[in-house]
């Protein structure tokens, strides 16, 4: 005796069999529309600026743009820039999540550390990265230290609280069961709490990192003589528009990088995040 598939079962397998290809046509699709828009949005700067509509003054074509980027990377002086401020934000960025995740799991698990913490940080948490600035000069000068506290002041905090709040959302009955079952307070540590708690540490780390860059883009334009930062102040006080642009460009596509890179190894850590999001 064959046995027959209802209609329903029919409708769900071929929905399955389909749903890899729809994501796919979904994905090209998108891309196909990230590509062109930004096509138009360059055709229409470029119509705006070759007939007149805005001044050049104002507003520099993308031929403009592009050719000082050239010159500006034949001499090096655009990779020096963007090596220099790299340098910084990662030093100032490890120190902050070497501090920073540590004491948030802490605080995440046991309440006395939180209850000590909690005035601290909300004395610093309304401050600005900027206002440490003079603070930063008076104490340490202008060298790499003062571009280094900048980014980790800018950073610590926000890392320390995605850090709290993920520990804390670690399901209570798992580490119920962990210890019921005997196991000791390190292994739920390192068993049911890391693991819990690591995709929204690693999602603040990736929010907290174009945080850092914003921290060390002020602090260079105040007090550097090198990086993107000083790149861009010093284009305003020659009146050169394009270089600003430039730097600015700098800025944009060297955080998309480092964004790409900290999406690779979240893949990495947390294989299962990549297979949900292709799932969706």
């Amino acid at each position: 005796m064959t046995v027959t598939e209802s209609p329903l079962e029919s409708l769900v397998q071929a929905a399955v069999e389909a749903s890899p290809r729809r994501r796919w046509l979904r994905q090209r699709a998108g891309l196909a529309i990230k590509v062109l828009s930004v096509l138009a949005f360059l055709a229409l700067w470029t119509a705006s600026t070759e007939l007149g509509w805005v001044s050049p003054i104002f507003l520099p074509s993308p031929a403009a743009i592009a050719r000082q980027a050239d010159k500006l990377m034949h001499a090096g002086d655009l990779w020096e820039a963007i090596i220099a401020s790299s340098r910084r934000v990662f030093l100032g960025y490890a120190i902050a999540a070497a501090v920073a995740v540590p004491l948030g799991i802490v605080m995440g698990v046991w309440w006395p550390a939180k209850a000590v913490m909690d005035p601290f940080i909300s004395l610093l948490r309304p401050l600005p990265s900027i206002t440490w600035i003079p603070l930063s000069i008076l104490w340490l000068g202008i060298g790499e230290g003062q571009k280094t506290m900048i980014v980790f002041m800018g950073t610590w905090i926000y890392i320390l609280l995605y850090t709290v709040e993920s520990t804390k959302r670690v399901d209570p009955l798992l580490i119920r069961a962990a210890r019921n079952l005997g196991a000791s307070d390190l292994a739920i540590m390192r068993e049911v709490i890391l693991p819990g708690a690591l995709p929204g540490i690693i999602s603040g780390l990736k929010v907290t990192l174009a945080i850092s860059w914003s921290c060390v883009i002020s602090a260079e334009m105040v007090a550097a003589q090198t990086g993107l930062g000083a790149l861009i102040w010093f284009a305003k006080d020659w009146g050169n528009l394009a270089l600003v642009l430039v730097g600015m460009a700098g800025i944009s596509l060297t955080v998309l990088v480092a964004d790409a890179v900290a999406e690779r190894i979240e893949w990495v850590l947390l294989p299962w995040e990549r297979h949900r999001r292709g799932a969706t």
